[in-house]
């Protein structure tokens, strides 16, 4: 059959844009369509915009993998493309000594990962490196670091324009059938019309599941049930006295409730753990009670009435409150058999770091079919 065009990439979030870098890149016809006005709506502007290392994941599974072939790439490509990035390092504390051991596991995780500069701190020594912190041991990661993260999926757009992929904005997918041969998908928004393609790869982040499940010929046994885990962050009124992010020990749904600082040294802590049933991302000020004795058992200085509201992000959890963490799920036609088509599913953290060895993934994955 003849296509309208060879392949569709949904979503223009930071893993979006880079699977519409990687894919131009390598010869594809690509079109990016997202519902949004602009780039990165969605997670990619709500998150702490840290780049991990890749410690806490279980050694084999894509997380760890991609992450820690991620934080290689996106360090070298921000470099490359004048994106900046600070290399921070981090102090994962422990408060108590019953917290030691975990991080005895965690950096046995992380050597097993691949992680190869982690070091187990005493006390004296994390204290030497942050004397306003308070905790009995620390692993201490240097690589991790942050980026300016608008600034990175700026450099993904430009990269793929300039390797011929096309975007349309206000363009949602409100449907895909499958096809011999392909696709043919319905948009909405500002296109209202029918467009066929031979590949689809959808990376519409929180809406991607839904989006799966839209797709007449695919399996619904093949698209895992997705929740909303919503994280909320305050930022810090005045300067931290921390150089490093300092990260508590990692709690069920998430890393706990950690201090970051941004490109201009902002300190903020979050996120949070809430287990939400809508998009809502307005921050609840009487959170900030919760706040503020987890902070201090890291950092008992914090002063009282310092921390205001800033924003909130959803984690697309496609596990239920109380379940382990699930890893990420790119899906293929090995695993739902519909030839051409991935389902980028479950894409948390890391997958801002991750987003250019998740790309490669993709591409591979297809081409390899």
């Amino acid at each position: 059959m003849s296509v309208d065009i060879e392949c569709v990439v949904v979503g223009a979030g930071v893993v979006g844009l880079a699977v519409a870098r990687e894919m131009a890149r390598a010869g594809h016809e690509v079109l990016l369509i997202e519902a949004a006005e602009a780039i990165g709506m969605g997670i990619s502007s709500r998150n702490s915009e840290v780049i991990h290392a890749g410690i806490y994941y279980p050694p084999g599974s894509l997380k760890a993998q991609l992450c820690v072939e991620g934080r290689r790439r996106l360090y070298d490509y921000c470099e490359s493309h004048g994106v900046a990035t600070r290399r921070l390092g981090k102090l994962i504390v422990a408060t108590d000594q019953a917290q030691v051991g975990g991080l005895e596991t965690l950096l046995e995780r992380g050597l097993m990962n691949g992680v190869d500069d982690l070091r187990l701190l005493d006390k004296e020594q994390a204290q030497a490196l942050e004397p306003a912190l308070s905790c009995v041991a620390a692993l201490y990661s240097p690589s991790t670091g942050i980026v300016d993260s608008h600034a990175l999926m700026l450099a993904l757009l430009g990269d793929a324009e300039a390797a011929g992929a096309n975007i349309a904005f206000h363009t949602p997918l409100l449907g895909a059938r499958v096809i011999t041969g392909g696709f043919m998908l319905e948009l909405g928004g500002t296109a209202q019309m029918t467009l066929s393609c031979r590949l689809l790869i959808n990376a519409a982040g929180l809406q991607a599941p839904a989006l799966a499940r839209r797709i007449e010929g695919l399996e619904r046994q093949s698209v895992p049930e997705d929740f909303l885990c919503k994280g909320n962050y305050f930022s810090l009124a005045g300067r931290a006295p921390f150089r490093h992010l300092v990260y508590p020990a990692p709690e069920a749904a998430g890393l706990g409730i950690h201090m970051t600082l941004d490109l201009a040294g902002q300190a903020r802590f979050g996120p949070d753990t809430e287990w939400v049933k809508v998009e809502d991302y307005r921050v609840d000020p009487a959170r900030a009670e919760a706040f503020y004795p987890a902070i201090r058992n890291y950092w008992p200085g914090l002063p009282d009435q310092s921390l205001q509201p800033a924003y909130s992000g959803i984690r697309p959890k496609i596990c239920a409150p109380g379940e382990p963490a699930r890893d990420f799920v790119i899906s293929s036609e090995a695993e739902h058999r519909v030839p051409g088509l991935i389902n980028l599913l479950g894409i948390e953290s890391p997958g801002l770091t991750s987003c250019l060895a998740i790309a490669s993934r993709v591409r591979h994955q297809i081409e390899n079919a």
